[in-house]
């Protein structure tokens, strides 16, 4: 008996879940198929999932397929929720890809066949809704082959799509082995020479470059007829590889999701990759971290979960007893670096409470939420007594409120959305504060100069200076010091690709009076390098100078080309460029670039500017410098070291020596 990890994913209303309970239903996990629409199913267990039929929280549910246990994910489809999807896509062995008959090739169904590819998970494709008005067979299938991979193979026929009786007949087509060929030097040599080749020797090669995601086998059916769906079964079954893993190797595993319990506690879904671990087990998390004892075990099993009193490798887990345990933890020995599939989110929005919701317990919520979504990013203002989130788009922000209310009790409304920019240094720049010198209230000697970095290269911190010229510790105290400051520019945004480097360090070293103890009012301590820092950092900061980059979108855009009139001034007001246009008969596909914050604009005035018929794709593409207007500015949440006056009240309650 072997296991088999998979992901269901889609662009939303594509029917991933519908397939989901289909699916439940076929195995005999269900008597009766779950409805979105009647918010009855399975998977979406929130009440805010039911009642407006979309997946928001990734869900697994176990089910046995002959000798195959299979733990399946289903995973949100809307665009909003992007990072629910990110976390599953680290911890499957394949995966489903849902797409709509009828909408055929969606925005969000490139983005994840893109990441899908990129990580080399092993997808099989499903075309659902065949028996749906309108479904287009032979114009879904070219466009998969043009817009998502032209490595397909078609796994049979259809025949009455458009209406209840579609059916679909398993099978392959000859022109499997020109796909096939192009991955094996075998097949292909007996392509060039005419040979006939078995249907088994097809179907093994077949399912060895599935397993390798060289190619992508496409099924056709309904999950509401339930056609195509038997042939899906084999297919998973036959063609996605196996979890593998040395149950009696070191143990480790990744944690994808975490929520709460009934009493408030964390409990951490993991899936398992080596080893073997029990209750009562002290494990490493996140890298030789923290040590969490695990308390409690629940495996998935045929529908449910079962308490356990241990999970092998190859399985998926709910642990109790991890306290501190965040999304992206490694457990025991880390496998690889957690890394993000997706971009961040370029949206944000301050939270307002409502009348008689108390700030404090709005802040302990917000971070709630946060534990279990990391990409919704917490800035708290303790001045303003404020807290912005982050966001992927409008939709999130009525989740949250949703959630605030349902599970908190907490009624908040929303600021405007504004998008979150970046900063990064002009030029290079130095400072440096001396020791017991000029008004320097600190006993810290620190120079630092600011230089500019490749882009993606992220933050380096380096030294030229000794680094036993002082306690290890001190230098820690700048290092950490710089990279919290950094999270502020001088316009209030992250700086971004900028290489640190300490020039200047010094300290008092350990003092005392006679007959006395340590005397930290004559000697140096963490806390006076820390206090130093942001005070030179921004000021090679401000020599430096930085640029202002907003987030820009590249954007994908089909109409009717009669209606492009209409449209290019409405792109040109967005500011909007299109750096492509290509007419196809009826219609015209416009490419290019569009800032993230007009994307939703763009996406509620489309319709009535092409008759209902224009599509829209969009995704995060690059960063581009603020050229118009006033520089976008954020209001600072540190004690702003802009302000030198300010900054040593704050952090000194004195200005100066």
């Amino acid at each position: 008996m072997h296991l088999l990890n998979l992901g269901i994913l889609a662009h939303v209303d594509a029917g991933k879940t519908s397939l989901t309970e289909r699916l439940l239903h076929t195995v005999g996990i269900t008597d009766e198929i779950g409805s979105v629409d009647a918010g009855s199913t399975r998977t979406d267990t929130l009440a805010l999932e039911r009642r407006r039929g979309i997946t928001i929280k990734s869900a697994v549910v176990s089910f046995a397929i002959d000798d195959v246990t299979v733990n399946l994910i289903d995973t949100p489809g809307h665009p909003d929720f992007i990072a629910e999807v990110e976390r599953v896509l680290g911890v499957l062995d394949g995966a489903v890809l849902v797409v709509s008959a009828v909408e055929g090739v969606q925005a969000q169904t490139r983005i994840l066949m893109r990441t899908l590819q990129r990580l080399h998970i092993p997808t099989l494709l499903f075309v659902n809704k065949i028996d749906r008005r309108g479904a287009d067979i032979d114009g879904v299938l070219r466009a998969i082959s043009q817009r998502l991979t032209p490595a397909v193979v078609p796994m049979g026929t259809t025949g009455a799509a458009g209406t209840r009786d579609a059916w679909f007949r398993p099978g392959l087509d000859a022109g499997v082995l020109d796909v096939l060929a192009e991955h094996d030097d075998e097949l292909l040599t007996a392509w060039v020479e005419g040979s006939a080749m078995s249907h088994t020797t097809l179907r093994a090669a077949l399912t060895a470059q599935t397993r390798q995601a060289l190619v992508h086998p496409v099924y056709f059916g309904s999950a509401i007829t339930g056609a195509g769906v038997d042939a899906l079964v084999t297919g998973l079954k036959e063609l996605l590889p196996p979890a593998d893993g040395d149950p009696d190797g070191p143990v480790s595993g990744t944690v994808f999701k975490v929520e709460r319990g009934p009493a408030g506690e964390k409990v951490a879904y993991a899936r398992m990759f080596s080893g073997t671990l029990r209750t009562r087990d002290r494990i490493p998390v996140s890298d030789g971290g923290q040590e969490g004892r695990i308390t409690a075990i629940s495996v998935f099993d045929q529908g449910t979960d079962a308490r356990a009193d241990a999970v092998p490798a190859g399985r998926i887990a709910r642990l109790w007893g991890l306290a501190d345990v965040r999304i992206g933890d490694a457990l025991g020995e880390p496998r690889k670096a957690y890394e993000h599939f997706f971009a961040p989110p370029t949206l944000e929005t301050v939270v307002v409470p409502g009348p008689g919701t108390d700030g404090r317990r709005l802040h302990l919520a917000l971070t709630r939420l946060a534990e279990q979504d990391p990409l919704i990013d917490l800035r708290h203002d303790e001045v303003r007594q404020e807290t912005a989130v982050s966001l992927y788009g409008e939709v999130q922000k009525e989740v949250v409120q949703a959630t605030l209310a349902e599970e908190f009790g907490l009624e908040v409304t929303f600021r405007e959305t504004t998008t979150i920019c970046i900063e990064r240094p002009a030029g290079s720049g130095a400072a440096v504060e001396f020791n017991k010198k000029d008004d320097n209230p600190f006993l810290a000697t620190v120079g630092l100069r600011v230089d500019p970095a490749p882009i993606g290269s992220g933050i380096g911190f380096r030294l030229e200076v000794e680094l036993g010229s002082m306690p290890y510790a001190f230098f820690k105290a700048v290092e950490d010091t710089v990279r919290e400051t950094l999270g502020q520019g001088l316009h209030g945004w992250q700086v971004a690709d900028c290489v640190v480097t300490m020039t200047h360090s010094g300290y008092s070293p350990r003092q005392s009076h006679a007959h006395q103890g340590f005397d930290k009012s004559m000697s140096s301590t963490g806390a006076d390098f820390r206090g130093v820092t942001p005070l030179v950092l921004v000021e090679a900061l401000r020599r430096a100078g930085t640029r202002v980059y907003e987030p820009m979108h590249r954007f994908r855009l089909e109409a009717p080309a009669d209606t492009l009139g209409a449209l290019l001034p409405v792109l040109a007001a967005l500011r909007a460029v299109a750096r492509t246009t290509e007419t196809r008969g009826a219609g015209c596909v416009l490419e290019g670039d569009v800032p993230a914050g007009r994307v939703h604009e763009l996406e509620q005035r489309l319709p009535g500017l092409t008759r209902g018929e224009g599509e829209l794709e969009s995704a995060f593409d690059h960063y581009a410098p603020v050229t118009h207007g006033r520089l976008p500015e954020r209001p600072r949440t540190d004690h702003n070291p802009l302000n030198r006056k300010e900054y040593l009240l704050n952090v000194t309650r004195r200005v100066g020596s």
